[in-house]
């Protein structure tokens, strides 16, 4: 199999005004949704086995776990190393009830950012992203959640000017949002992305126009209804017979190509899956095969 070793799995790419590796590490299954079921010593494993194998972005939220997830981040890796970026994001909030609801009113923002950073243990995070509620998959805003993006991006700048916040992002946005948001200075954008769903083409080449980062989710699609899943389709498994690969590295090595400023955060709670995630940085799609890709 054609291979580009790297210290940083998949090479490097900017996150605002930091560089950091394009394969990082998304927290969120590190626990179930209600932080009811999760195991410590394997989530700690994973945590500082992705920082020794170079990851540099890790992506989280307060509300994955209910909260678990952050305290494992801190238990695992805090004191944090200097190359070490947080990204965490805000929109939502688990009640009393462990139901996931949307929080998009800007005095509930900053609750969500003040609780990330003492989750968290840091006095800054290295990007928030205002995950938007407006349509689904996942939670909508309705009655007094549906909330102007000015006001929003307004609380989030505030927060980025008294040093609690290094970079904004946004989540789940469309492209109309993205350009009325630019001024603000948005470092990444992460929406649902894959070789099978580009719904989100516009904004990702809106993202290419203007050098920022893209960061999809559900890169391989998911086991959600109505989602197709990459890893099914017969050209990627083919391609992945071809060059020695599984079919979840030609996913995400076909997100690496697809855009220079594409980040990845797959995650994972098994230790075989993280190493195989990394390695997907190595893989090297040739031209033809890209097209194949490319055109399905």
């Amino acid at each position: 199999m054609a291979r580009q070793e790297s210290v940083a799995p998949g090479g490097t790419a900017l996150l605002g005004d930091r560089r950091v590796a394009r394969i990082g590490f998304g927290a969120m299954q590190l626990a179930d949704h209600h932080g009811r079921t999760y195991d410590k010593q394997v989530a700690t494993a994973i945590l500082r086995r992705a920082v020794e194998r170079g990851v540099t972005n890790i992506d989280t939220a307060q509300f994955y776990g209910a909260g678990v997830v952050n305290d494992l981040i801190r238990s695992a890796l805090s004191p944090y190393r200097e190359d070490l970026v947080l990204a965490t994001k805000v929109g939502a909030v688990y009640d009393e009830a462990a139901r996931l609801l949307a929080a998009q009113q800007p005095r509930q923002l900053r609750e969500q950012v003040e609780d990330n950073l003492a989750a968290l243990n840091t006095s800054t995070l290295g990007v928030v992203n205002l995950r938007r509620a407006d349509m689904p998959p996942g939670i909508t805003a309705e009655g007094d959640q549906i909330v102007d993006l000015d006001d929003q991006l307004a609380e989030l700048i505030s927060l980025r000017d008294e040093g609690k916040i290094a970079g904004i992002g946004l989540s789940h946005v469309s492209v109309d949002q993205l350009r009325r948001a630019l001024p603000a200075g948005i470092v990444c954008v992460q929406n649902m992305h894959n070789m099978l769903d580009r719904t989100s083409e516009p904004v990702l080449d809106l993202c290419r126009t203007q050098a920022i980062a893209w960061v999809p989710y559900f890169p391989l699609g998911s086991a959600f209804e109505g989602i197709p899943k990459v890893t099914d389709h017969p050209a990627v498994r083919e391609a992945a017979i071809a060059l020695g690969a599984t079919p979840a590295q030609i996913g995400l090595a076909w997100e690496l190509a697809h855009y220079p400023g594409t980040l990845l955060i797959p995650g994972t709670s098994n230790p075989d899956h993280l190493d195989e995630n990394l390695a997907a940085g190595n893989v090297v799609l040739p031209p033809e095969l890209l097209e194949t890709l490319e055109n399905l």
